[in-house]
């Protein structure tokens, strides 16, 4: 027992042993070949400091005449934008949905058996342009009746004034009674007014013909057919024969926070608003707009329920670009601020003391300076103050940067390194790498 312990012992002093040898090799025992070689070589002849400078030799690995952090540190490499001052176009977005000015679900006007259909399912059809016929000859009978009943009044209506131009004359010789006289006239109109019904029957009779020649009751393009030739179709079917839609020009719908508008009150206010569509996420017609139109009108009261405005915009849609019932990005412009200093809104950071941007010095340092901000877009913000047009930001790599710190812009041209084999590493330097 006592020699088991005795063995713990020992290979407990062993191990410490082994460690505090580990220690002193690491601190103190060895020093990297590499770091002598860069600092004799940063040195010069004779311990002298190596010349600074562009034309100066390349110092150890990591090269001379490259411009350094505080502290020792590369420069860290930044991409800037310049601030420029130009007309500034303040926009609002909106999602918004495609809806036809006119669309009608045609629909027969009389009952009956579909004779023909004149159309193409998805052709363009002018206003007044025949698109079906129902069976007329029902609606034709019914004309002629009436234009027959109307014949046989104005007969006895002929008959009746002959006969009060009788009776008038016989009471001036007193051959008939004055009641006589009157009845006759009474007569006549009586067979005047039927005769006029008559007529209103035989323009009922010619309406309802007419209705069983359907015609597009505007221009535009025809959907699909929900019924075919020879089947019975009623002016109470829900579906009806076909639905036109105008789609040139065609609206868009689509609903802003209230709080934008008292600005679109007042842009609609000095002039047409311009608006446009933006292509989806996946197009590939980048970032360029679909179509142009203007704001038709807005709404006369706002949702309660939602705190939103309902608005309106037409375009021309010549293209057929727009399609109803399809979402769509809008972009309103609803004010221009004029000659403004402006940056991309990606330079401008937020600190304890407010917005700032590193501005880029002619010495290759930045520096921190507190900027006022304006109005904003989704890429670009207004400079009231803090900042003139020429001056470079940061634009990218901010996160690494403070006051002072030097960069390496990254569309400047890096000086060429001279050519020639790469150094080759000492035996030292590589029995300390392995």
């Amino acid at each position: 027992m006592r020699r088991g312990y005795a063995w713990l012992l020992a290979l407990v002093l062993l191990a410490g042993a082994g460690g505090a040898g580990w220690w002193w090799w690491q601190g103190r025992g060895v020093q990297d070949p590499s770091a002598a070689r860069d600092q004799r070589e940063a040195q010069g002849p004779q311990g002298t400091v190596a010349p600074q400078g562009p034309g100066a030799p390349r110092q150890g690995a990591g090269g001379a005449g490259r411009a350094r952090r505080p502290g020792g540190g590369p420069p860290v490499p930044v991409t800037v934008a310049e601030a420029s001052r130009r007309d500034v176009s303040l926009t609002v977005d909106a999602l918004g949905t495609v809806v036809p000015l006119e669309s009608v679900v045609v629909r027969t006007q009389i009952d009956g058996q579909l004779m023909e259909v004149n159309f193409r399912e998805g052709q363009e059809v002018a206003k007044g342009e025949v698109l079906a016929r129902v069976d007329e000859r029902t609606a034709q009978a019914a004309l002629q009746q009436a234009e027959g009943k109307r014949a046989y009044d104005q007969a006895q209506l002929a008959n009746a004034r002959v006969d009060l131009q009788r009776y008038q004359s016989l009471a001036r010789g007193a051959g008939v009674t004055q009641q006589q006289v009157d009845t006759q006239r009474a007569q006549v109109a009586m067979l005047e007014a039927q005769v006029r019904q008559d007529e209103a029957a035989i323009e009922q009779a010619r309406t309802q013909l007419g209705f069983a020649t359907i015609r597009a009751p505007l221009a535009g393009r025809v959907g699909i057919r929900q019924v075919d030739p020879g089947n019975i179709v009623r002016g109470s079917d829900t579906n009806g024969i076909v639905t036109v839609t105008q789609m040139s020009p065609i609206g868009v719908t689509f609903t802003l926070p209230q709080q934008e508008l008292p600005r679109l009150m007042r842009a609609m206010a000095a002039g047409p608003v311009p608006v446009e569509t933006l292509p989806g996420p996946n197009s590939s017609s980048g970032n360029a707009p679909v179509a142009r139109g203007t704001l038709l009108t807005v709404d006369n009261a706002v949702d309660p329920t939602t705190g939103t405005i309902k608005a309106k915009a037409t375009f021309s849609n010549e293209d057929r670009a727009l399609w109803p019932g399809a979402f769509v990005n809008l972009r309103l412009r609803i004010e221009v601020v004029p000659g403004a200093t402006v940056v991309p809104l990606v330079s401008v950071q937020r600190g304890p003391e407010g917005n700032y941007a590193f501005v880029i010095r002619e010495d290759r340092t930045v520096e921190q300076r507190p900027v006022t901000i304006g109005q904003t877009t989704q890429a670009e913000a207004v400079v009231q103050s803090g900042l003139q047009p020429g001056e470079r930001v940061v634009t990218s790599g901010g996160l690494r940067l403070s006051a002072g710190t030097a960069v390496a812009v990254a569309d400047d041209t890096a000086p060429a390194r001279p050519a020639g084999p790469r150094p080759r590493r000492t035996a030292d330097a590589q029995g300390s790498a392995n």
